[in-house]
């Protein structure tokens, strides 16, 4: 057990832990944010317009689940194995208070894949920068403080986007469930409602099936390309 859950191992779920919480709360004050100002304070009340992990973590989606998907894909070989998903407390909103029906739907449905999309781009340009300027290399990557900040950044990166593209995704609870409601027509609603009834089970089996891996695999493909691929010869 001891030669499994190695110092690097621990280390690493640390900063994973870590940006997972900044992500999930990122994502979920931006929903209060957004709902806040097309009218409706639900959740500004009760104080989730905030960073603060204390309001938006869940402790089986933002904690157990992530977690142990990332030490059975760091044990069982390799990070990509197993979608490294979370999510966290549904902010609470109400629609009535909104001006502008469709538009704040949507606007509040995208605000929290938006400010995921964010992160990971702020991230991106810098760690880009570290590695086009050469303060992060081969040959320094595994020496001191560069490694750490390499994990740092690349889950930064990885994490927010396959927070963003898993939320797009139109099953709910997610947000493209709400996104691709607010564009059905009516006649749609009993499906909808079914959806609604089954969403978790059918994502659930969804990452059972590796089909959420196989959709996430090519976005984490492009961005490591973009990431590793030198702009400037």
């Amino acid at each position: 057990m001891g030669e499994i859950f190695t110092a690097d191992l621990i280390s690493h779920l640390v900063i994973f832990v870590v940006v997972l919480l900044l992500a999930v709360s990122a994502h979920e004050a931006a929903h209060a944010w957004m709902s806040y100002k097309f009218g409706d304070d639900t959740a500004f009340m009760l104080g989730r317009v905030t960073l603060n992990p204390v309001k938006h973590a869940d402790p089986i989606g933002t904690l157990l689940i992530p977690i142990a998907a990332f030490l059975f894909s760091a044990i069982g070989g390799g990070l990509a194995a197993i979608p490294l998903i979370g999510w966290g407390k549904p902010t609470p909103v109400n629609p009535r208070k909104w001006s502008r029906y469709k538009l704040a739907n949507v606007m509040v449905s995208i605000a929290g894949i938006l400010a995921n999309l964010v992160l990971a781009t702020i991230s991106f340009i810098v760690f880009k920068t570290l590695l086009e300027t050469g303060t992060i290399n081969a040959g320094n990557v595994e020496t001191g403080m560069i490694k750490p900040l390499t994990i740092l950044f690349m889950n930064m990166i990885f994490l927010n986007v396959s927070l963003a593209v898993f939320n797009l995704l139109p099953f709910p609870p997610l947000d493209g469930s709400k996104i691709l409601s607010t564009f059905l027509p009516e006649s749609f609603r009993p499906m909808i409602e079914l959806l609604e009834q089954y969403g978790f089970i059918i994502l659930l089996l969804l990452l059972y099936m590796g089909i959420i891996g196989a959709i996430m695999y090519p976005v984490w493909m492009v961005v490591n390309y973009l990431l590793y691929t030198p702009f400037f010869n």
